[in-house]
């Protein structure tokens, strides 16, 4: 279901785990690869990211999936992770959409397998990562 993002909101926004480390490294990895600051940022445990997955009628408000908002949708898994990298500079729209002809299934499968072990791979934070003054302007919480 196709909606508009509540007034004041960026077109793209991607709600993260805020105590991951691979996420922190994701978010670290698109700044750097989105020069005009088209993505912005918050994390699903905030309250922020909770009233957009609230707003979009997400059913699940935990952390088995990083979603992104763009333009009126919701993206999830690994849906989520590939309209993200048709925004970002350099090759990765093109790889991101030879990789869209993969199914989901099977895309999603591996997605839910790195999500079940990150923690155990990369660790947790104790908080939530707080983003330096040059990039606060990219997050919304």
């Amino acid at each position: 279901m196709k909606r508009s993002l509540p007034p004041g909101h960026p077109d793209h926004i991607l709600l993260f785990d805020g105590v991951c480390h691979l996420c922190h490294g994701a978010v670290q990895f698109i700044l750097k690869r989105d020069p005009t600051g088209h993505i912005h940022f918050a994390s699903l445990q905030s309250e922020k990211g909770q009233e957009l997955l609230y707003y979009f009628d997400y059913p699940d408000r935990g952390l088995s999936s990083v979603v992104f908002l763009s333009d009126g949708q919701l993206y999830t898994k690994s849906d989520a992770v590939l309209r993200i990298g048709k925004k970002l500079s350099g090759a990765w729209p093109l790889l991101s959409t030879v990789a869209q002809l993969v199914p989901r299934f099977l895309r999603d499968a591996l997605y839910d397998w790195v999500a079940r072990n990150r923690y155990r791979w990369m660790g947790k934070a104790e908080q939530c990562m707080l983003p330096t003054p040059q990039i606060k302007s990219r997050f919304i919480d």
